[in-house]
């Protein structure tokens, strides 16, 4: 699949596939007042029971949840004990979750029957795939769970000509279904969402010190990890009562900003303060010092930091773990350029020391690599994003004059290929198919300097011309024969 355009895919019809796949199905829940609702719509779900489990999640419950009469045969309860919030909910939830997909579900969520097979479906035929249900707001009318069990469609419950549409759901038909989005992670915003469960522990979780737009940035660290996101219409749901942008907006878009402006590289727009220093970077800049001068690294550290793109880290590869620490000569040091280095650098958090460079620099959203001697230009970083953005592709390679490269990595199609390789492959060779690979020559990133100006002396007034000459004929007069 290139990019996230997932037309290659072809999902089997609901209703006519036999599923194999496990689900386990996370709700977490604090009150849980519609828990009721919740269960009896997952009891009459058309995916095989014996490849669903439920596990409610109770987050700090008081009275703590008890477990409605209607509900799916394999159903329990978990109870939170380290935390409380969203994120830890579904963290305990997952760790308990025995399925090999994991789909999220909020507790005051009503279900279409064909909800979770129609999501499921997805995840048998690719295993990086994140699919995102349907949902529609609606105030919560006298209902039982008997009804709602036996209800055959939603439209038998609400009154779905009034509902309030989600807004994700305006994104995604301009987007051809996200098939021609370029940040396709802002849709999944949750409460419905299903994905694999090695991928859900790959990307390490929900991050329970976010607690506004936790689903945001799990999906933004999602997509550093290489997945595409597929909308699945058939998958209906109504979330009963207002989202709380509608209760009070200006609130939560204030409460919600802080958490993503740390954490979500891409979204430029909350880093607009000048000189600060952010918890995920824009761009890591990767340089190998091994065998070179405490002064040259000097020299590429220092372009590196200056450069109009400020927002980045400098991650310095060579042997530190190998350096001991016992009794040695420190002026006949083997090591002494490295020392001096690590010694310079040690007490700065934009520059970090490791022995190699990881995989992907996730969640980053940009690498770049280049030869240690030939330092960035203050608009090389500004200018390969820039190029890159433009059609989204996965890897620029700028060819330099000595017969070297020069890289800008994109951290998802770095990712995808990780995903997608068997061991020793070409990465840059499927990343060609999933992103593209474009070379370009270096005048544009690193320009030359601009021809100095000719000075050009200006000719006196004709006044001071005047008293010039008549100084001059004074002189030759007053000169001795």
């Amino acid at each position: 699949m290139t990019q996230n355009d997932y037309s290659a895919l072809t999902p089997p019809q609901v209703g006519r596939w036999s599923p194999s796949l496990s689900v386990s199905v996370v709700v977490p829940s604090h009150g849980g007042p519609h828990l009721d609702l919740t269960l009896a719509a997952l009891a009459a779900q058309t995916y095989p029971e014996h490849l669903m489990e439920v596990v409610v999640v109770d987050d700090g419950s008081a009275p703590p949840i008890e477990l409605p009469e209607i509900r799916p045969v394999n159903t329990r309860i978990m109870r939170v004990t380290d935390g409380w919030g969203i994120s830890h909910a579904v963290n305990t939830g997952v760790k308990a979750a025995d399925g090999e997909i994991i789909q999220r579900l909020d507790s005051d969520m009503v279900a279409g029957r064909e909800h979770i097979e129609a999501m499921a479906r997805w995840h048998h035929v690719s295993d990086y795939v994140v699919s995102i249900g349907m949902k529609r707001f609606v105030e919560k009318p006298p209902l039982t769970p008997t009804q709602v069990f036996g209800a055959a469609r939603l439209g038998e419950l609400f009154d779905l000509a009034s509902a309030v549409p989600s807004s994700t759901e305006a994104t995604i038909e301009k987007t051809d279904g996200l098939r021609k989005s370029r940040n396709p992670y802002h849709v999944c915003t949750g409460p419905t969402f299903a994905l694999p469960r090695e991928v859900f522990h790959a990307v390490g979780g929900l991050d329970p010190h976010v607690l506004r737009g936790e689903d945001t940035e799990f999906a933004y660290r999602l997509a550093m990890h290489g997945v595409v996101f597929v909308p699945e219409p058939l998958a209906e749901a109504v979330h009963l009562g207002l989202p709380a942008q509608h209760r009070d907006r200006e609130r939560a878009v204030r409460v919600v900003e802080p958490f993503l402006a740390h954490r979500i590289p891409l979204r430029r727009d909350l880093r607009k303060d000048r000189g600060r220093r952010w918890l995920v970077p824009y761009v890591e800049i990767v340089l190998d010092v091994t065998d070179t001068s405490e002064s040259t690294v000097r020299q590429a550290v220092a372009a590196a930091l200056d450069g109009k793109v400020q927002d980045v880290v400098v991650t310095l590869v060579g042997p530190w773990s190998r350096m001991s620490d016992e009794r040695r000569s420190v002026l006949g040091d083997p090591c002494f350029e490295l020392r001096v280095m690590r010694e310079l650098y040690a007490h700065d958090e934009r520059i970090r020391m490791i022995d190699e460079a990881a995989p992907t620099p996730a969640p980053t959203p940009f690498r770049y690599v280049g030869p240690v001697d030939v330092p960035l230009h203050k608009a090389t970083l500004e200018r390969m994003i820039e190029s890159v953005q433009k059609d989204l592709t996965g890897v620029l390679v700028v060819d330099l004059p000595d017969g070297r490269t020069a890289r800008l990595e994109r951290t998802s199609a770095l990712a995808r290929a990780r995903l997608l390789a068997e061991p020793c492959a070409d990465l840059d060779e499927i990343i060609e198919v999933t992103h593209g690979v474009r070379h370009e020559p270096p005048d544009r990133f690193w320009p030359a300097p601009a021809a100095p100006k000719p000075v050009s002396i200006p000719a006196p007034p004709p006044a001071v011309a005047q008293e010039r000459t008549f100084l001059r004929k004074l002189k030759s007069a007053l000169r001795p024969n």
